[in-house]
């Protein structure tokens, strides 16, 4: 497995970045996990975007979210220009229906995961964890052979993270707060908390994703390594984990 993170920021993005948004490919098959605002002008830079396969989404919030409109009408264009009807598939949860209807335009489809089973998606096997957010939120562990990656998407702490994260290859933790602070109300994790789930699950690296715009992010990872003994990644645009 290939990831390439696109976009880490939390909430709104940084100057010259965007919110959520990973790029994860096996055997030519090309899936993105979220689309948050400033995404997809990112992701071309990584790739053509007539090329991909499918999109999962872990919830409605804004920057999880927000270019998927913009997606659809780059599939619109394409269909306009090159005449290509290819219809790309969208997957989300049912829980917010608005959210869910609006996954589904000219050349897009939006097509439901059930969270309580594995979801199929070319070479890769998803299940399913919901988060401890404001609003229905599903982390997701993704497979593909003998390797695999855990995404947490939003969340607050949970101990189920633990069981579930176990002996995976790289965890992404949101880690929108410092150390000292408390995420647990807005639905988000310390890089302590993060770290903890990374250091009692043996993963074998830990991903800081979902940043804070304020702070020296490097402080992150310090704190961090406090806890976990393993490699720890700050989320960048463009960071290749493989």
């Amino acid at each position: 497995m290939k990831l390439t993170v696109v976009g880490c920021w939390g909430g709104f993005p940084a100057p010259n970045g965007a919110t959520s948004c990973y790029l994860l490919e096996k055997d030519g098959f090309k899936l993105v996990i979220d689309l948050g605002s400033g995404a997809l002008s990112h992701l071309q830079a990584f790739q053509n975007i007539r090329d991909l396969d499918a999109v999962i989404l872990s919830h409605y919030h804004h920057d999880h979210v927000a270019d998927i409109g913009v997606l659809q009408y780059a599939k619109l264009v394409a269909h306009y220009v090159e005449k290509r009807e290819e219809i790309l598939p969208i997957y989300g949860h049912t829980e917010d229906k608005a959210g869910f209807d609006a996954l589904t335009h000219e050349f897009t489809r939006g097509i439901a995961y059930h969270p309580d089973q594995s979801l199929e998606l070319g070479p890769f096997s998803i299940s399913f964890l919901k988060t401890k957010h404001p609003v229905p939120c599903y982390g997701m562990r993704i497979s593909a052979g003998n390797q695999s990656i855990v995404y947490t998407a939003d969340t607050s702490y949970q101990q189920q993270w633990i069981p579930f994260s176990r002996d995976a290859d790289l965890l992404i933790v949101d880690c929108n707060f410092y150390a000292e602070q408390d995420g647990s109300a807005a639905g988000h994790m310390t890089s302590k908390e993060g770290a903890y789930i990374a250091e009692q699950a043996q993963v074998g690296g830990l991903l800081l994703s979902h940043l804070p715009q304020y702070g020296q992010l490097e402080q992150l990872v310090e704190e961090a390594k406090s806890v976990y003994h393993g490699n720890v990644y700050l989320a960048t645009k463009g960071l290749k984990w493989s």
